[in-house]
């Protein structure tokens, strides 16, 4: 009896070592890197220039209806928002508006790098996020430089920047970033903790969004132009330069 069921144990004892695993650190080595060449380098910049033109045009029409006042709506909510200013909000929407400014966005830049060198134990991803930031930054300047929107005529409550309304920055720069490192944690982290996480970093551009214009910073057409901006470049960038999302298996 004993020697009948040996084989049994043996072969469950086997099943189970050929039992798939499915960790973070077996989705990591089973990305496989794009071979880096100038057609890659040609989509990117074929993608920037598409994205820029069509913001340019975008920009220019808002700003031109702006002025007819045929956007009656967009003025209306930043009036409505300043009519709301307690000096609770004035508070936390200055840290949601600070949570995508220039300085927190390369102090959250510089420590992902790093973080994601050592936690992946390669530079890709960390290069291309850099990609993602500074792609997004050059396209939101050029753009803002050539549309030169007026910033809604209400109270500030922050000093404005030199450029102008259109497309909001803080909100392109917190989806190129945020939305990045969020994309990061779903596909290479452990599936629960990975997905809370990715959802806590995908909810900070909405923050951003809606302190910039609490604070009489953008009209909402220019969060939203910003978050477009944001979102599509960074679509781009990962449709490049990372594997697709099913070439990630995760657990079911």
């Amino acid at each position: 009896m004993s020697e009948a069921a040996s084989p049994i144990r043996r072969h469950s004892s086997t099943n189970a070592d050929q039992t798939p695993t499915n960790t973070s650190r077996d989705r990591v080595k089973r990305v496989v890197r794009p071979k880096l060449t100038w057609t890659l380098a040609g989509w990117l910049l074929l993608c920037a220039v598409m994205i820029l033109v069509v913001s340019v045009l975008v920009g220019f029409g808002l700003k031109q209806l702006s002025t007819a006042g045929a956007l009656p709506g967009d003025l209306a909510v930043e009036r409505w928002l300043a009519d709301q200013r307690t000096g609770t909000i004035d508070g936390m929407t200055k840290v949601g508006s600070s949570l995508a400014n220039t300085q927190t966005a390369i102090l959250v830049a510089a420590v992902a790098f790093f973080a994601l060198r050592i936690w992946l134990g390669r530079f890709y991803e960390s290069c291309v996020l850099v990609v993602s930031l500074g792609g997004e930054l050059l396209i939101f300047l050029a753009v803002a430089a050539l549309v030169q929107r007026p910033r809604p005529p209400v109270e500030r409550l922050d000093a404005a920047p030199p450029t102008s309304s259109f497309p909001s920055g803080h909100t392109a720069a917190s989806v190129a970033l945020f939305g990045f490192l969020a994309v990061m944690l779903w596909r290479y982290a452990d599936r629960r903790l990975g997905a809370v996480l990715a959802l806590a970093l995908a909810l900070i551009p909405f923050v951003v969004a809606a302190s910039r214009m609490y604070r009489g910073m953008h009209y909402p057409t220019d969060v939203i132009a910003g978050a477009l901006v944001g979102g599509v470049w960074l679509f781009c960038v990962l449709a490049v330069l990372l594997p697709p999302p099913s070439a990630i298996r995760r657990d079911v």
